[in-house]
């Protein structure tokens, strides 16, 4: 058996209030898991991430120094096996729609009950994706006004039930090549799916799609 499976999650915590990574590290520790650092900018995330090569970064989306999707960008770049998971105060457009082009692994809100951040850490570890209850409702809420022909958009035409599911997949953070294993496509097929959406949605990309999603129509 491979000994990294047994190992506890590695976790580095990037926010600028000293009190807030000190309940998170008690939080974290608890579980079982191993806080390995600590980091309260953008740049020292970047820095911390490179050095330490931790399982999850959960990071705070606004940072003294600038936005934390674009630290999770570099550090996605830089090592892709690295997961960040942000952990915010705010419903911030800019950190959903970080879930879909800054390959981020998922968005909570600070509210959310030590319980279901520590599954939520987990489950972004595993490689998957997560979204805090708000955040899901929002999103498929989008989804759905999509479907019914976009009213506060008279200009798109409708998707099909097999793009609206691809675009679903998008705005849950998955690569063309997941969404395709997800769905039992091939990644040329997801990509002509996804053209097809851009083209009745009247947008020029990943992030215009979701952008649509979250603002409803």
């Amino acid at each position: 058996m491979n000994p990294q499976e047994f190992r506890p999650i590695r976790v580095l915590l990037v926010d600028d209030h000293h009190i807030v990574r000190a309940g998170l590290r008690t939080i974290i520790n608890r579980a079982g898991m191993e806080v390995v650092g600590e980091a309260d900018t953008s740049a020292a995330a970047i820095k911390e991430a490179a050095r330490l090569a931790p399982d999850v970064v959960l990071m705070d989306v606004r940072l003294p120094d600038g936005s934390g999707v674009t630290a999770c960008r570099e550090i996605r770049a830089a090592n892709p096996r690295i997961r960040v998971l942000f952990l915010s105060a705010f419903e911030d457009d800019t950190a959903l729609l970080a879930t879909a082009f800054a390959s981020a692994g998922g968005y909570l809100l600070k509210e959310i009950g030590a319980e279901h951040l520590i599954q939520a850490i987990r489950t972004v570890a595993s490689g998957l994706s997560v979204l805090g209850p708000g955040v899901a409702r929002a999103l498929m809420g989008g989804l759905r006004t999509i479907g019914a022909a976009g009213a506060h958009y008279p200009e798109a035409k409708p998707l099909s039930n097999q793009e609206r599911r691809v675009l679903a997949l998008v705005a849950d953070g998955k690569t063309n090549k997941e969404i395709a294993a997800e769905m039992g496509l091939s990644p040329k097929t997801v990509k002509n799916y996804l053209s097809t959406v851009y083209e009745k949605l009247q947008v020029s990309g990943r992030s215009e799609a979701v952008a649509r999603i979250i603002r409803g129509g």
